[in-house]
């Protein structure tokens, strides 16, 4: 794993510009502010504002992605009541720009696994589209099957506990993890069978994703400056959220382009 010193990791990644063009996807009012200091650090507030945190009863529990007015994506083993967008101090109530809104519909991949985290991604639509604001923006998609480079610089917020034992953050919470290629993390002392061509392996020895951040994002740069979300977060190991050699695994989103799409054309053209 390596931080790359320049720009030139991205001239290996493709993504389109439809979704640029249609949703003005990826691009905060206030951009993230950037860091490789050790383990995660607070966000500059509606810094990553496709960024929802997914409530059950009472509390926080799971993250997701806007991707579109009325679509949010996430992880399938997640359950929900709420879905929050537009936050940053979950402590916070009253908090401008932020608004609660109720899934019409919970759609689990058709092929999702839950003993072996296969397909670990759903969709969620909207009770009601948002309007975008400088609080409330989607994230991009990626190129259908873009593979990201071993060592590209992505971003991983949310809303998880701190440590494996820690309390859940209240400040919204982001890190660098750079991508570790599939031939080094299916090794058997890495993630072996269990790891497949459909997700991606992000690791920051000093920070990896814990309970909590499950379907939230990772946030990789395009090299147009907007950002697409690569992953969704699956699986850490049960020993901990800070494991060597068994870091954060998502659900590779570009695995799952034709997918999405289908479910919105589908919803799009039946009204429901």
């Amino acid at each position: 794993v390596f931080f790359p010193s320049d720009d030139s990791v991205y001239t290996a990644l493709h993504f389109p510009t439809f979704y640029t063009a249609a949703w003005g996807c990826g691009l905060p009012t206030y951009p993230p502010v950037l860091s490789r200091v050790v383990g995660g650090d607070d966000v500059r507030p509606h810094s990553w504002p496709w960024q929802s945190g997914r409530y059950g009863h009472w509390s926080h529990a799971c993250g997701g992605t806007l991707i579109s007015s009325e679509w949010v994506i996430t992880a399938a083993h997640c359950i929900l009541y709420r879905v929050k967008l537009g936050k940053h101090n979950l402590e916070n109530n009253e908090e401008e720009g932020a608004l609660t809104i109720s899934p019409a519909k919970i759609i689990k991949h058709y092929d999702y696994n839950s003993m072996l985290s296969r397909n670990d991604i759903a969709m969620l639509k909207l009770d009601t589209p948002v309007t975008f604001t400088d609080t409330i923006k989607p994230a991009c998609l990626p190129e259908e099957g873009a593979v990201l480079p071993n060592g590209a610089p992505c971003y991983i917020s949310g809303w998880g506990r701190l440590s494996t034992e820690g309390p859940g953050a209240i400040i919204l919470q982001q890190a660098l993890l750079p991508v570790v290629s599939y031939e080094i993390c299916s090794q058997s002392d890495w993630w072996s069978f269990l790891l497949t061509r459909d997700m991606v392996v992000n690791v920051h020895y000093s920070h990896f994703s814990c309970n909590g951040d499950s379907g939230g994002p990772l946030n990789c740069q395009n090299p147009d400056g907007s950002w697409a979300v690569h992953g969704v977060v699956s699986f850490g190991s049960g020993q901990g959220c800070n494991v060597v050699q068994k870091p954060t695994v998502f659900s590779k989103v570009s695995s799952y382009i034709d997918w999405i799409n289908s479910i919105m054309y589908k919803h799009i053209h039946t009204n429901n």
